[in-house]
């Protein structure tokens, strides 16, 4: 499918500068452009390559001047911000590549499930009993959603997820292929004999509206009650949600982050990746926690930033930090000292 420049800059309210009848029928990045593709300038460390860009049509900010001649045959469109209206059109683009609506007959839906208008459920996907799907849903193949789970209106899960039974999931959220919601707790209870024996799981998982779980990314059910991931939580591939955690609004982790049993994260809080957080303890609201540090006692000031292993504030971390990489240097000085006295 092609648009042409007008119809581009029509729907970002942009200004074109070129020939409004330029068509693209792909995006492409500025350094890697091709004719009949999109591309667009936000980072002026690329600006070079705008002037070499073999893409048809560029978006860049109204207030753009190039300082020499552009590639024959480049149209602009002039907008407010490039990076968000080509975040814009991607979500358009990405929208016009989903599936349309429909249920294929090689799923399994079971007979007391629900399912609202407008659902896609891909090639063997299962679908348990007293499931409840949302209108707009889109469940690509090879999904599986226990008995009596929900998924909200708009939601997608990619191929491969699995939703085990009673968990819910709010709408519009995005779970990528290999994400297990509602998985057993890490609950195990020692014995005289030093065995250590399963304590049931039976809790659930519960995920909020405007939430995006990356690939691999796993949410252990409660042992009792729900682990809760709140409204517009993002987070990235590889991360382990232990049983009831609770994660506030709006707050985002990255790839390869443990957080253990019971603890309790504030909102707006951002969280780096390969951080280990233990459990039955409290991060308090805006915290900030760099990459690879270890938290291993509640953070009770909001808006604190900490970092090292075990983590503290991060000035202090950089001071020690400083006085950690002269350890060598006063090393040597006091080796010298010891043989200056010893002679």
């Amino acid at each position: 499918m092609q648009f042409s420049a007008s119809q581009i800059a029509g729907m970002l309210q942009g200004e074109i500068a070129g020939d409004a009848n330029a068509a693209v029928s792909s995006l492409s990045k500025i350094e890697e452009g091709k004719p009949g593709t999109l591309t667009f300038l936000a980072n002026p460390k690329y600006t070079e390559f705008i002037y070499n860009t073999g893409a048809t049509i560029a978006i860049v900010a109204r207030d753009f001047a190039p300082e020499r001649a552009l590639p024959d045959g480049l149209t602009l469109i002039k907008v407010a911000d490039p990076y968000a209206c080509f975040a814009q059109l991607l979500a358009a683009y990405n929208q016009m590549r989903q599936p349309a609506p429909g249920i294929s007959d090689k799923a399994h839906l079971s007979e007391q499930a629900t399912v609202g208008e407008g659902v896609y459920i891909g090639e063997f996907s299962y679908v348990g009993q007293g499931c409840k799907i949302g209108k707009g849903a889109m469940i690509y193949p090879n999904c599986y959603i226990g008995d009596g789970a929900i998924i909200g209106d708009g939601t997608t899960l990619f191929s491969g997820v699995r939703v085990y039974a009673d968990c819910v999931i709010g709408n519009n959220c995005t779970l990528h292929s290999g994400v297990i919601i509602g998985g057993d707790g890490f609950g195990f209870a020692p014995n005289a004999e030093n065995n250590y024996q399963k304590v049931p799981q039976i809790g659930n998982v519960i995920i909020e509206d405007h939430v995006e779980v990356g690939s691999n990314t796993t949410i252990d059910r409660a042992t009792l009650g729900s682990t809760i991931i709140r409204k517009g939580v993002k987070l990235d591939n590889l991360i382990q949600v232990a049983h009831n955690v609770e994660i506030g609004e709006n707050t985002v982790i990255a790839a390869q982050t443990g957080i253990a049993g019971s603890t309790k994260i504030g909102r707006d809080c951002m969280i780096g990746g390969q951080v280990g957080i233990v459990g039955h303890i409290t991060i308090a609201d805006g915290t900030k926690i760099a990459a690879q540090s270890g938290v291993g006692h509640s953070i009770k000031d909001p808006n604190t930033i900490v970092q090292g292993s075990p983590a503290f504030a991060i000035m202090d971390y950089k001071k020690a930090y400083i006085g950690f990489m002269k350890l060598p240097e006063l090393i040597k000085q006091v080796a010298q000292l010891e043989k200056k006295m010893e002679a």
